[in-house]
């Protein structure tokens, strides 16, 4: 057993008074968090959070996960924290993901929930102590596409022209993503972030890493998943179905249908390159190879976008013609 595995469990012995408890892995996390099952004497069932300090803080999700519970949002109560170890004892909203149980059936009550909880974050949502989604971070994040997935994982370097079209997208896409209205952002608002729960549904995970950021942000993240496609005249609906929520809400205003579906468009590209240049790196320096399979995906979105905006031609075009082929 691991060393850390062990001093987890003896923390649990601590908690639950002894032994009688028995622990398994929940699930992979694509961090350097590691997630357990611990079924107690009686039946239930917890998760233990293992997030090893140096490398993660519990911080922000103790922070954002009361934060998160006041708006009536159902993220995992927190029964005991020990932060200096890193060690969390949450509720266990079960393991039924999105991911498990989308289909062409059930995907219009299932987003329709992740909608109408996506409209309270954003619009009573938490602000102050937010961490800035500002042109540095989008920036940073664009930059894991050529370091990573371009040169580390497919030795492949861009020529002069080439290297100035991703510059130049890059640029419109911060600027797009800086002109919409912020809000709280989850970051990471997708299907497997999203467990089908009792009322309320959906159980909420892993949202350490809200900024305040992009209207359109989490949205895309939704509808336009990296791990499961819609065809595009649903994706299209549920934007629309959304941007009427918004404008109800407040969260939006005085904004034009085709405007915010602009936004929700080059917002995905921004998400997309960063995405695919992170499951690159998750193979090369983190030794996780199962999201290579998700990066082809990942990138069909950028090409279909890249085909109804002109400014976004020659990304498309690198993409299909130079990258996809060598995928």
């Amino acid at each position: 057993m691991a060393e850390r595995e062990q001093v987890l469990q003896e923390w649990l012995k601590g908690l639950i008074g002894g032994g009688g408890f028995s622990i398994e892995p929940a699930s992979d996390d694509a961090s350097f968090r590691r997630y357990f099952r611990v079924t107690l004497p009686g039946g239930e069932s917890r998760i233990a959070m293992d997030a090893p300090p140096g490398r993660e803080d519990c911080g922000p999700f103790l922070d954002l996960a009361q934060r998160f519970s006041v708006l009536g949002l159902h993220v995992p109560r927190v029964y005991a924290a020990d932060p200096a170890r890193g060690f969390l004892l949450l509720e266990d909203l079960g393991s039924t993901h999105y991911l498990d149980v989308l289909s062409p059936a059930t995907a219009d009550r299932l987003y329709g929930d992740a909608l109408a909880a996506l409209v309270i974050l954003q619009s009573v949502g938490p602000r102050e102590g937010l961490p800035p989604y500002d042109e540095a971070l989008l920036r940073q994040e664009m930059a894991l596409f050529p370091e990573w997935l371009l040169a580390r994982h497919l030795g492949l370097s861009l020529d002069d022209a080439e290297s100035r079209i991703l510059s130049q997208v890059m640029g419109l896409l911060v600027e797009c993503a800086l002109e919409q209205p912020r809000v709280c952002v989850h970051r990471d608002y997708h299907s497997r972030n999203l467990l089908v729960t009792d009322s309320p549904s959906p159980g909420i995970i892993d949202f350490q890493d809200a900024v305040l950021g992009p209207v359109t942000y989490d949205l895309v993240s939704l509808l336009k998943d990296c791990y499961v496609e819609w065809p595009l005249q649903r994706v299209h609906d549920w934007a629309l179905g959304y941007f009427e929520l918004a404008l109800q809400s407040g969260v939006l205003q005085s904004v034009q249908e085709e405007r915010f579906l602009r936004w929700f468009d080059l917002m995905g590209v921004q998400r997309h390159l960063k995405a695919s240049g992170i499951f690159a790196r998750l193979k090369h320096r983190d030794h996780k190879s199962a999201y290579l399979a998700d990066i082809p995906r990942t990138l069909g979105y950028i090409v279909e976008v890249a085909g109804r905006y002109p400014e976004l031609e020659g990304l498309g075009r690198l993409v299909r013609d130079r990258v996809l082929p060598r995928l």
